[in-house]
């Protein structure tokens, strides 16, 4: 007897970036790769307060089965704070999910078929293609320009099943959308009849000024909303949320009732008690001011040590530096090189659905010190001048 795997399990590959993380585990290696927040910004105080809290006065249904849907209060904080942003955010329409990579799996799930099209950035985040193939979409690569996608390009994607988004501080490329972009491509998208799902984990992360108005802003019940507090307070809570479309809310609430039952309420409880006062308004801009001044050495150091050839845009948000090596350079090739001189970063050629740019490449600045971000851009810098 043996086990017969599911075609879809075909479809499953590992993360390249926690195969990179692996090799980070050697001493002395300066890690760009991964896009994990910085542990010390992590309010460790204020969780043990708040658990505490929670304990001593509703211990008993904090550690009992939970409503599907989520903690009923804090689906009201969320969707108190959505409205502050510009979105129509009807607590009812909020389903609290296992971080906001459960919510693309369920939008996989409940959205795709095989063979359907699945339209995205180019590039764009490597976990959501991994959590939609699964589910065997054929996907379409938006064109698109410094700006992001171009409006004009989703008329090609018209019949996909959505277009994904990332406006805010893209993981991988950085990139903020213009606010004249995100309402002209809500209106090439209600145009093509093409649903969005846009995904924001770091719009809380911006240096200079907030970013616009959520594209979901301007597309009313065409657009899913996810987002997430892994980058605004732990993601070991594993939390995350969507606002989602009337019509789709109640099989995306069979979906994750069928996943998991529901996203811990524990966790849930301790996070309403920790933010229902007011507690992000004072510890998010903690978060940026320690974030802006890794970026700003990062921008220094490949300044200082990239050679000739090398581009990249210098992020106002977000956690990462996209990129472009001289034409030739292909950085998975190089990837081991840069481990054996004592730095690692992410290739970018998994973050493209179609046609792998293999000469770009993701470096995350937020969880070194400058002083190390500042070695571990030289050695790269001297990696690169050795290969051209």
């Amino acid at each position: 007897m043996s086990w017969q795997m599911a075609r879809r399990a075909e479809r499953l590959n590992p993360s390249t970036i926690r195969e990179i993380l692996k090799l980070t585990e050697k001493p002395g290696i300066v890690s760009l790769a991964g896009g994990l927040p910085a542990a010390d910004a992590f309010p460790i105080a204020a969780m043990a307060e708040a658990t505490a809290r929670v304990l001593h006065g509703s211990g008993r249904e904090a550690l009992q089965y939970a409503a599907s849907e989520g903690y009923a209060p804090l689906r009201e904080w969320i969707a108190a704070r959505l409205c502050a942003q510009g979105l129509d955010a009807d607590p009812a329409r909020i389903l609290v999910t296992t971080g906001s990579q459960q919510g693309l799996d369920l939008v996989g799930k409940v959205m795709i078929d095989a063979g359907s099209r699945v339209a995205v950035e180019s590039p764009t985040y490597l976990g959501a293609l991994q959590a939609f193939n699964a589910y065997e979409p054929d996907f379409v690569a938006v064109e698109g320009d410094a700006d992001g996608p171009r409006p004009e390009a989703l008329a090609a994607a018209a019949g996909a099943r959505f277009l994904y988004l990332l406006p805010n501080f893209q993981n991988p490329s950085g990139r903020c959308l213009s606010e004249a972009r995100r309402r002209a491509l809500a209106a090439a998208a209600a145009e093509a009849g093409l649903p969005i799902v846009e995904d924001n984990p770091y719009g809380e992360l911006w240096y200079e000024t907030p970013p616009p108005a959520p594209v979901a802003a301007h597309a009313g019940e065409n657009a899913l909303y996810l987002g997430s507090f892994s980058k605004v307070l732990a993601p070991g809570l594993r939390l995350g949320w969507m606002l989602a479309p009337r019509v789709l809310f109640p099989k995306l609430l069979q979906a994750k009732q069928a996943a998991d039952l529901h996203t811990p309420g524990f966790n849930q409880r301790i996070v309403h008690e920790v933010v229902k006062d007011g507690f992000l308004d004072e510890h998010v801009p903690t978060i940026r001011a320690r974030y802006r001044r890794h970026r700003d050495a990062m921008r220094a150091a490949l300044e200082h040590h990239l050679p000739a050839g090398c581009r990249w845009e210098v992020p106002a948000g977000g956690m990462f530096f996209w990129i472009e090596l001289p034409a030739g350079l292909d950085a998975t090739a190089l990837l081991p090189a840069a481990v054996a001189a004592g730095v690692a970063y992410v290739p970018g050629a998994p973050f493209f659905a179609d046609t792998p740019r293999a000469n770009t490449l993701r470096l995350s600045f937020v969880t070194v010190p400058p002083e190390e971000i500042e070695r571990g851009v030289a050695l790269l810098g001297g990696v690169l001048k050795a290969a051209a």
